[in-house]
């Protein structure tokens, strides 16, 4: 008798201990139809999230552990593995060195994968893009045969949640990065981008390291939170809504889960899944969210005006003077350059701000924190 294929599938990894993560990946990834599409001679690139260099303990990157004991089930395949990734800003061999390096990325190295050195961009096409018809890419993804993108589940400043759908933003080039958050400054046209990359990329596996979450001032000054789970699907859209269980957030509530829907590519809900394992038992307590999208992405039809809801509902990015060094990353990476540095300490002049939330995304010390009205706080009481 054939054994059944899940559309998802979650397993229980209570620390990272190797070979816990062994068997949670094996275990996850037969419930949805196992390893037999690798064969022997194939060059597979994993996509892990590297979007800062922290160590490992700060729960902002895929833990190296699990990208290593990946890596050594696709090499028993006979596959060769590449890990690749381009945080925000510059994107070159020193930046790049650094991330391996701070992250422990370097244990996969050891477990025999290779870390990329290919620093380029590509142009693609991609006319069946709704707001991406053509997009630059890191080009070490030309070598690879297959894709898997490997998240971690944290909350995230502009799209309430990041997962496997959003990590492979990672497959565009730093600085580019900074351009398309400029085209694309509000959530729908945002959320719609994002889908374009995943689609133009079109990983055969989404994964996501979920036994240490983050929650609060994600994606990455938030707060580590044990979850003691791995997430797989054949699909990303599918990964990241039974992520969405375990943040306590509804999955059309996740604008790129929301984008995916209105063009038939996911599910609208958990429950049209058929999932291996029970989310239900690793649901963080108390989860600490932050805010969506604005009420000003919504048409009103009683006479408010946009401007006005925008003045009252919209969160913007702020920084805590106490907890800021000074370095000037904000400014230096502000899209929108609304942020110049004044005695030290940032000052953002709000016409120009865009709420893209890249200062508070990559603020070394999580002194950028997302601020909401009062009026926004009473409401949501």
């Amino acid at each position: 008798m054939e054994k059944p294929r899940y559309n998802a599938a979650i397993v229980p990894c209570q620390d990272y201990d190797a070979a816990n993560v062994h068997a949670a990946l094996v275990e996850a990834l037969e419930a949805i139809g196992g390893l037999d599409w690798v064969k022997s001679g194939m060059t597979v690139g994993i996509k892990p999230n590297l979007a800062s260099a922290k160590a490992p303990e700060y729960a902002v990157c895929t833990h190296p552990v699990m990208v290593a004991e990946l890596a050594r089930l696709l090499i028993e395949k006979g596959a060769k593995v590449i890990i690749g990734e381009s945080p925000g800003g510059l994107y070159n061999a020193s930046v790049m060195h650094h991330s391996y390096s701070a992250t422990g990325m370097t244990l996969a190295e050891q477990a025999g994968a290779t870390l990329n050195e290919n620093f380029a961009s590509s142009e693609g096409s991609f006319p069946e893009g709704k707001v991406l018809k053509s997009l630059h890419y890191t080009s070490w993804l030309d070598g690879v045969d297959a894709l898997i993108t490997f998240a971690k589940l944290k909350t995230h400043g502009m799209m309430g949640m990041t997962g496997a759908v959003k990590n492979l933003y990672g497959t565009i080039p730093g600085t580019v990065k900074l351009e398309y958050h400029y085209r694309f400054p509000n959530h729908q046209d945002f959320s719609d981008m994002l889908v374009d990359v995943y689609e133009f990329n079109h990983p055969c596996l989404a994964l996501i390291d979920a036994v240490t979450a983050m929650d609060g001032n994600g994606p990455t000054a938030g707060r580590p939170r044990h979850c003691g789970a791995l997430i797989a699907a054949k699909s990303a859209y599918d990964a990241d809504i039974v992520g969405t269980k375990l943040l306590g957030v509804k999955p059309m509530d996740v604008p790129t889960l929301a984008a995916a829907h209105s063009r038939g590519l996911c599910v609208d809900s958990i429950e049209k899944l058929s999932i291996y394992g029970e989310p239900e038992g690793y649901i963080i307590p108390d989860c600490q969210l932050i805010p969506r999208h604005d009420i000003t992405s919504v048409r009103n039809t009683h006479g408010v005006t946009r401007a006005f809801m925008k003045m009252v509902m919209a969160s913007k990015p702020d920084a805590v003077k106490s907890e800021c060094i000074g370095c000037g990353m904000c400014a230096k990476l502000c899209p929108a350059k609304a942020i110049t540095m004044k005695n030290k300490l940032p000052e953002i002049d709000r016409k120009k701000c865009i709420r893209c939330f890249c200062c508070q995304e990559f603020c070394p010390k999580g002194a950028m924190k997302i601020k909401r009205t009062w009026i926004a706080r009473l409401l949501n009481k």
